[in-house]
């Protein structure tokens, strides 16, 4: 798939990406690095990436740590369309979607573009309050922007903080610093840089 050109306006998008699925012919490190080259081919200019770090798996439990990283990028496509297109390159790496917050061998998570809320405020604000037991069953049937969990991971802020430590949030109204500094230091001292 050759990446597309609409001719709209270009947009700073952030992609967070995850792998903890380590098979016996690649670690989780070139996996990401693979994903990204296929993010640059296919989809977007991949303008910066963070350092990649080690997270410990969340929920505790559903298996290997993992390894995290944010980019970002400008594209010119429609958020559902870059979406759609990162779920494609997630199959192509075998991703297989059977248990919430399960072991993956590739995640990739549009976590924000621009300063742009979909569908709408109330959504996303009803995704931001949701409690944990309901967020560990169920799962959004349309894309929300921002990721409604951003705030509270760390594993997403520590990398995004490296490159965009000022993006701020549309909704929350804090910078990426800002959400990071309000995390427990517990969360943000188990994120090693590799």
């Amino acid at each position: 798939m050759e990446r597309k050109q609409t001719g709209r306006k270009t947009l700073i998008s952030y992609i967070a990406l995850g792998s903890n699925a380590v098979t016996m012919d690649e670690s989780s490190i070139s996996i990401l690095q693979k994903a990204i080259s296929a993010i640059s081919e296919r989809l977007c200019f991949v303008d910066v990436t963070s350092s990649f770090y080690q997270t410990p798996c969340f929920p505790v439990g559903a298996g290997p740590d993992y390894v995290n990283a944010v980019i970002a990028v400008h594209s010119d496509l429609e958020p559902r369309d870059l979406l759609a297109g990162l779920h494609q390159i997630e199959a192509d790496f075998g991703r297989v979607r059977e248990v919430r917050w399960g072991q993956r061998t590739l995640d990739l998570d549009l976590v924000a573009t621009e300063d742009c809320i979909l569908p709408d405020v109330e959504a996303v604000r009803t995704w931001i309050d949701l409690p944990m037991e309901r967020q560990m069953s169920e799962a959004p049937s349309e894309l929300l922007l921002p990721h409604p969990r951003l705030q509270d991971r760390a594993f997403v802020l520590v990398p995004w903080a490296e490159i965009a430590p000022d993006w701020r949030h549309p909704i929350l109204g804090l910078t990426v610093r800002e959400m990071l500094d309000a995390l427990p230091e517990r969360e943000k001292a188990e994120i090693r840089a590799i």
